[in-house]
């Protein structure tokens, strides 16, 4: 098939805001396919090629600038072997250049359109509208198979090329082939969110209540003695956590998946700050950086995928729990507890926030593992911290927020020196009636500009809900709001009741907990 005919339903789903009409468009291509193009034609629809890494930037884009040609002649299998080409390029003197070569030699072979498309697939930029969930339903349609047979097939294996493949061309028996396997990653099951722990147990007769840590959602395979740890984007860091992969190894198991959470600790068995574990996940054994031992990770696991052979996933939450207990010691297991009733639920909310965790998650007994889903089955509660802090400057919008001031640089007081301490920005949570006030507000206390930045007299307050707090050199009081949203302005308070900033860094040490 050639390029321009996909590029040309890509614009028409892109176009159209009715999943009917994005489902019919894609469905009508993948039928025309031949079984070599299928793998490819989804993952262009998809928004993203085939390979993992091309290492092609923006600046290496941009920076190829070729007449387009005058007709269509590239086709899907040309595509993609280029591209394969330029995932092949080693690096080392002058692979920049042999990357850009091979670029350039593509671009000089498409339509203005086609080289649109390809700059936006190239830096993984397309925005179709062409999300999983409507890939789903335009395979099955293009099929003739069921729905649910495809959204199974791809919870297990998470290759929507290989499941388009295997449904065009066997249908419904080919699907059902498709199986949890050892070392092929799965995308982790996610959770809905509750407002507290009383409106995650709504509609639950009863549930486990989890701690939530703070650290790195991990999965754990393991056949035989071999042993592989993947990131929650799929991405194996086996080499970097010698630790959990010695704990795998240790269980009394042959075969093994398992979903879990790898965490710093410090002496006392409260949670280091995020990013200290996180910098473990870019250390690895034998590296000339820092050694992993210096900053051991320890595992904590809540679910149980396969077990010698046998996929689980589709079992309830009470019987893959009874197998984790028989699996795993309870030194790796996460925090948990089944409770009845609200009371319960914010009962070890309360301990889990003692003890320093992020919140809890609240399962329900009978919930399957939905893998790469937000299953209603999980919930999460995840009290924020709320700070009072002072507006020290706002940045201009752009897209919708074109003419509105939007951007906040947010700061803490420090007594010390009388002034406010900058620790961060957020956009987040400013409705169009609150930015349209802000600008005005913000013009009429302007001291100066800076490119897009208007500085204003440190006069008004609003309340920030945050994550948590991470150390950063980037700003003088050496650490940084984590997910800032903006709550509200609070007129009823001066500069002077701001947050300080020694409030902040104890947020950061782990001394002061959200209140329930």
């Amino acid at each position: 098939m050639l390029l321009a005919e996909l590029v040309e339903v890509s614009a028409t789903v892109a176009a159209t805001r009715s999943r009917n009409r994005k489902t019919a468009a894609i469905a009508a291509l993948l039928a025309e396919l031949s079984p070599d193009e299928v793998p490819v034609g989804v993952s262009f629809l998809a928004g993203q090629p085939r390979q993992d890494r091309l290492d092609v930037g923006w600046a290496a884009v941009r920076s190829v600038d070729v007449p387009p040609a005058s007709a269509p002649t590239l086709t899907l299998l040309d595509v993609d072997e280029v591209l394969e080409e330029l995932a092949g390029v080693q690096a080392g003197t002058g692979s920049r250049t042999d990357r850009i070569d091979r670029l350039r030699g593509l671009l000089s072979r498409a339509t203005p359109d086609e080289q649109s498309f390809l700059r936006g697939l190239v830096l993984r930029e397309l925005r179709q509208g062409a999300q999983e969930g409507v890939m789903v339903q335009a395979i099955a349609a293009a099929a003739g198979v069921g729905e649910a047979a495809v959204r199974r097939a791809v919870m297990v294996h998470p290759d929507l090329g290989a499941v388009a493949r295997a449904a065009l061309e066997g249908g419904d028996e080919l699907l059902a082939r498709f199986q949890l396997s050892v070392f092929v990653p799965v995308l982790p099951m996610l959770a809905g969110t509750a407002a507290d722990a009383t409106d995650a147990m709504a509609g639950l007769h009863a549930a486990f209540v989890e701690d939530k840590l703070d650290g790195a959602r991990v999965q754990l395979h393991r056949a035989g003695e071999e042993v592989r740890v993947y990131t929650r984007n799929l991405r194996d860091i086996t080499a970097r956590v010698p630790e959990l992969v010695e704990v795998v190894r240790s269980l009394p198991v042959d075969a093994v998946v398992l979903d879990g959470e790898a965490i710093a600790l410090r002496d006392d068995g409260t949670p280091e700050p995020f990013q200290v574990t996180m910098g473990r996940f870019g250390t690895e054994a034998g590296d000339d950086g820092p050694d992993p031992s210096a900053v051991p990770l320890r595992v904590f696991v809540f679910d149980v995928l396969h077990v010698d052979g046998e996929d689980v996933i589709d079992r309830p939450a009470s019987e893959r729990r009874e197998l984790l207990h028989r699996i795993v010691p309870a030194e790796h297991r996460v925090g948990s507890e089944l409770v009845e009733d609200p009371d319960g639920a914010n009962d070890v909310l309360r301990r889990a926030l003692d003890a320093g965790h992020e919140g809890v998650m609240v399962k329900a007994v009978d919930a399957p593992y939905e893998a790469g889903r937000r299953g209603s089955g999980w919930r999460k509660v995840k009290p924020a911290h709320t700070l009072d802090l002072v507006v020290l400057a706002a940045e201009w919008g752009s897209g919708r927020r074109t003419g509105w001031l939007s951007n906040l640089h947010l700061g803490a007081r420090d007594p010390a020196t009388g002034g406010f301490v900058m620790l961060g920005k957020t956009f987040k949570g400013l409705t169009d009636e609150t930015l349209r006030w802000q600008t005005e507000a913000f013009l009429e206390r302007e001291v100066r500009r800076t490119r897009n930045v208007v500085h204003v007299r440190p006069e008004l307050v609003v309340e920030i809900a945050i994550d948590g707090v991470q150390a950063s050199t980037r700003y003088p009081g050496g650490v940084a709001l984590r997910f800032a949203r903006v709550k509200g302005y609070r007129p009823d308070k001066s500069p002077a009741d701001a947050d300080t900033l020694a409030t902040v860094q104890a947020i950061h040490r782990g001394e002061l907990r959200p209140t329930v």
